[in-house]
């Protein structure tokens, strides 16, 4: 989430130290002549001979197995549009952060400046032997289904777009655990979606594969409702395109039971919303700003399950809950293709980790004494750690019984053991401890205010949201020092132990010092000296 994210901390974020998000480490010592002999020349060949002699040993000597290349040219990032690969490049480092931490698979970020669909997709068909999987992400439609397709027929490695299907496969659990609370079948909903871009289509074609029916979408663009008159809709749109009045997307609203956003913010509003069939599921996934906000559809509608793609709402639909042990799953039994049952597997097994109690862990991190299954809790929590033993399992199964798998997986206990090691527990437990803090934010009092380290520390926490800082020190020196540093302390309170406004205060925090101290050597114009000095007030 963007939220007030402060631009020179970005920048400052991205470029301090060493450039960038991430780097390559040695997983072999490295340090004697020895080691050098057996990581190079001559000890090198020998693996090489014996990949020569059986390729599929390139698992057992090299990274391959672990190692997923994020891959994209730049034509669509985020909410940037076609930016070129270098301004996406940002973006593909921190995807490969999110392999690491969630599923400690390894990344390359490859930026390819090509624009043809015909040459991408060679061009990534020649990096077969470097990786063991393909995360296709930011290529714009329609060229990215081409793009997918070509790749997953002709490479032997799983090749995902992540963009199309990550938030298909997380909406889609949500959605099946929406309809159960509300009693709603998802052969009988009628469901409106509003976009058609990669997301929004892979978004249906899921749910028609997880049992709605075709005939009950209505599928809105920029130009409105999709439908069987236009003459602008290309192949993908025109199988969507529906029949009959060509309403508007108020008149479709009438009477339907779920609604899936993928387009911009304020396209809904609460009449829309009081128009819908009793028991309304809303999913506005826009982001930043949802089709509709999280208070007006709640206030529109009582009875409403409402989910978003904001984390500091309910139900955030979020590609990190899918991306990363749909991957791990199909890694770990070297499977062939991520196939359209590993996909479902992955649903499922979303969609029934939100059924079960959960970990007192998780509720410490949002501040809950009791997370269960409802209305406002449909799909995990980001934060969750049984997400990669769970879902990566499920993946891996589908593989197996599908004939995609290479590697199948014989003791399953060790398996799931192996996975919960590599959760990275001192990175898990640090993001929770941040949600906690969130969730109820303290005033923290930054004594040293005018150091330019603190004062960025109380910028970040302010920034983050995990509580609110009191800066004391000289104002003037503060404020030059933010100023020339590009520091946002806007709205923050400062506080100067030496300005005659604050005389009162300094006598009473001395009344307070002298009780405590003065039995230990210290008088009244000690206390008072003494509460002129930060750390003494700050304290």
């Amino acid at each position: 989430m963007q939220n007030d994210l402060r631009k020179q901390q970005a920048l400052e974020y991205h470029a301090n130290g060493k450039p960038g998000k991430i780097e390559v480490i040695p997983t072999k010592e490295a340090k004697t002549q020895r080691d050098l002999s057996l990581a190079y020349s001559p000890g090198v060949a020998w693996p090489c001979l014996e990949i020569a002699a059986n390729k599929d040993d390139v698992y057992k000597y090299t990274a391959k197995g672990n190692l997923v290349a994020v891959i994209s040219n730049g034509t669509a990032v985020l909410g940037l549009g076609d930016i070129g690969p270098e301004a996406g490049k940002p973006v593909m480092e921190g995807k490969g952060v999110l392999f690491k931490i969630f599923a400690d698979i390894d990344v390359f970020d490859i930026e390819i400046n090509e624009k043809d669909p015909v040459k991408f997709v060679e061009i990534v068909k020649s990096l077969e032997p470097t990786f063991g999987g393909i995360n296709l992400e930011d290529i714009k439609s329609p060229e990215c289904f081409y793009i997918e397709k070509r790749l997953k027929a002709e490479m032997n490695i799983p090749v995902m777009h992540d963009d199309q299907h990550g938030t298909a496969i997380i909406s889609a659990a949500a959605l099946m655990n929406a309809c159960e609370i509300h009693k709603k079948k998802l052969d009988k909903v009628r469901i409106i979606v509003s976009g058609a871009g990669a997301a929004a289509i892979s978004c249906i074609k899921l749910y028609i594969a997880l049992g709605a029916k075709k005939e009950n979408f209505r599928v809105f663009d920029s130009k409105g409702l999709i439908h069987e008159s236009r003459t602008d809709l290309d192949e993908l749109k025109r199988e969507f395109a529906s029949g009959g009045k060509n309403n508007s997307l108020a008149e479709e609203m009438k009477n339907a039971d779920v609604f899936i956003g993928l387009s911009k913010g304020g396209v809904l509003n609460a009449d829309m919303i009081k128009s819908m069939a009793k028991n309304p599921i809303v999913f506005a996934m826009a982001n930043p700003d949802p089709e509709i906000t999280y208070e007006e559809a709640t206030g529109a509608r009582k009875d409403i399950i409402m989910a978003t793609g904001r984390s500091d709402y309910p139900n955030q639909v979020n590609n990190v809950l899918g991306f990363p042990y749909i991957f791990r799953g199909a890694l770990d039994v070297r499977a062939k293709k991520i196939t359209e049952e590993m996909k479902l597997a992955a649903v499922r097994a979303l969609a029934d980790l939100a059924k079960t109690t959960v970990p007192d862990i998780v509720n410490m991190a949002y501040d809950e004494k009791n997370i269960s299954f409802g209305p406002n809790y449909i799909i995990p929590k980001p934060v969750d750690p049984r997400l990669l033993a769970t879902v990566a399992p499920a993946v891996a199964k589908a593989a197996m019984e599908a004939g995609d798998a290479l590697s199948p997986i014989i003791n399953w206990d060790e398996y799931v053991n192996n996975l919960n090691k590599r959760l990275g527990l001192d990175n898990q437990v640090m993001r929770i401890i941040g949600n906690k803090a969130r969730r109820n934010p303290k005033r923290i009092v930054f004594a040293e205010a005018d150091n330019v380290k603190i004062l960025k520390a109380a910028q970040i926490v302010f920034d983050e949201g995990i509580g609110y800082p009191i800066l004391l020190g000289d104002e003037r020196r503060i404020n030059r020092i933010a100023i020339e540093n590009g520091i946002e302390i806007e709205g923050l309170p400062v506080i100067d132990p030496r300005s005659d406004d604050q005389e009162d205060k300094r006598n009473e925090y001395a009344e307070i010092f002298l009780l405590k101290r003065g039995r230990r050597g210290f008088n009244s114009y000690e206390s008072k000296r003494l509460c002129v000095t930060e750390t003494i007030l700050a304290a």
